[in-house]
């Protein structure tokens, strides 16, 4: 499915599958070694491997920690409130921003992250990098599936996960200046997080809404003289 995905809209990786579990599913490997940011995790899976983190793995990320409701051992808990109080005393964000912000209120016991396709187990949400153009596409065809369209989010790029699951809802992430750093993502790409039970109504809509694009923008080119076209 994840696939079939990727060669619609021409992604340059998979989209990635993201699920909350009580305990690692049998078959599934735990990532070899903890990052920095709990959105690295994302790279990997985008890349083709499963993998999954328990809490400790996301120890070193205080922001997507709070996103993911992770409990955070006293050390760790303090360098989460230094990090808020340094975005708050940078007029990042104010401190009244922070419960406002998405996150999972449910106990944590572990997260798989995979390709779409590869998906083990049952999925909360996807996460689909690409450029403007290629989430457009998406977002129509999400809209066409009857998925109701979210706020368009920036910071934190985790907490797009929380609020997607727990509206039901897709929405599109600019990407935080924290996880372009972290992952490496192009400047001219973004995100769009899909409920995971949508997904393949989404993706039942896609194709048509590709070929509509592709079609339109024939259309309307033909209107424009040769001498402005781009």
């Amino acid at each position: 499915m994840g696939s079939r995905l990727q060669e619609l809209l021409g992604l340059s990786e998979s989209a990635v599958a993201v699920a909350f579990v009580d305990e690692v599913p049998d078959g599934v490997e735990c990532v070899e070694e903890s990052a920095l940011s709990g959105c690295s995790y994302w790279q990997q899976a985008a890349g083709g491997q499963v993998v999954a983190t328990v809490p400790e793995d996301h120890f070193s990320c205080p922001i997507g920690a709070f996103t993911h409701g992770v409990e955070l051992p006293e050390a760790e808990a303090e360098g989460q409130q230094q990090m808020i109080g340094m975005m708050v005393e940078l007029e990042y964000l104010r401190m009244e921003d922070v419960p406002e912000i998405p996150h999972r209120t449910e106990s944590f016991g572990a997260v798989v992250y995979s390709p779409l396709e590869l998906a083990p187990c049952g999925v909360d949400a996807v996460i689909v990098q690409g450029t403007p153009r290629q989430m457009m596409v998406l977002a129509e065809a999400a809209t066409s599936a009857g998925v109701p369209g979210g706020p368009t989010m920036g910071r934190p790029t985790c907490a797009a996960i929380p609020e997607v699951m727990q509206r039901s809802q897709f929405v599109t992430n600019l990407g935080c200046v924290g996880n372009r750093v972290y992952t490496g993502i192009d400047d001219n790409e973004l995100y769009v997080v899909l409920p995971g039970d949508q997904v393949e109504a989404v993706q039942e809509k896609l194709e048509a809404i590709v070929s509509a694009n592709h079609a339109l923008e024939t259309f309307h080119g033909g209107r424009v003289p040769e001498e402005q076209a781009g």
